[in-house]
């Protein structure tokens, strides 16, 4: 079979197939997402909360994660520093990915091993009263660990964006907002929703008292 012959043999068939598969994974995610509210809202109004105190005493915000969701820290940590709405205009908020430096990344990973990227990091930036976010599908990852250790020394909260199964990380997490699946992809979806909201929340403890008529005019 030559590469022509593969494409076409059977493109109704594989077309049919492909739109109800995109129909059951809408479907999955808009039934996870109808979840949200029941299993995720209260952890997320805590996690905005203890945020916007940090933020208003002068702390910091740090993200950690791997793969898929090393690219939701720095989608986040930019929400922060430059704005999520172009409605709403603010100063900047203190925010960093710790994903982002790939010298430091891979000098740390050849010194001293992967497990401790963002550990070291953390023992070099991160204060008491400062607030680092572990994203994670598994909870399980070696260098997500050992940033909540040094958090743990350092007096830093620890909040898990995480799914909805028991994980290593958890015994040291402050604060552990759950996403109520075991599908990779569906966690991740909803930690950048739940991301979003939190952003939002977080303003608006910062910037107005939650009267919607003192909300900056969109």
């Amino acid at each position: 079979m030559n590469r022509q012959e593969f494409k076409s043999k059977g493109s109704d068939q594989l077309i049919v197939g492909a739109v109800e598969k995109l129909h059951r994974a809408v479907q999955d995610a808009a039934t996870m997402h109808s979840q949200l509210s029941m299993h995720c809202f209260a952890d997320l109004t805590a996690i905005a909360e203890a945020s916007a105190t940090s933020l208003r005493n002068g702390g910091r915000l740090f993200f950690c994660g791997n793969g898929g969701s090393a690219a939701e820290c720095q989608h986040l940590a930019t929400e922060f520093v430059v704005r999520l709405s172009s409605h709403r205009e603010r100063q900047a908020l203190a925010a960093i990915a710790l994903t982002t430096d790939t010298s430091l990344l891979t000098a740390c990973s050849n010194d001293y091993g992967f497990d401790n990227v963002f550990a070291r990091q953390l023992e070099a930036l991160a204060r008491a009263g400062d607030v680092v976010f572990l994203l994670s599908t598994s909870g399980r990852s070696q260098n997500l660990i050992g940033a909540a250790q040094v958090c743990a020394g350092i007096g830093a909260k620890v909040v898990g964006f995480l799914g909805s199964a028991s994980t290593p990380l958890d015994k040291y997490l402050d604060f552990a907002l759950r996403i109520p699946s075991t599908s990779g992809q569906r966690v991740q979806e909803a930690h950048l929703l739940c991301g979003h909201m939190m952003v939002e929340l977080i303003e608006d403890l910062l910037l107005y008292d939650g009267d919607e008529t003192t909300r900056p005019a969109r």
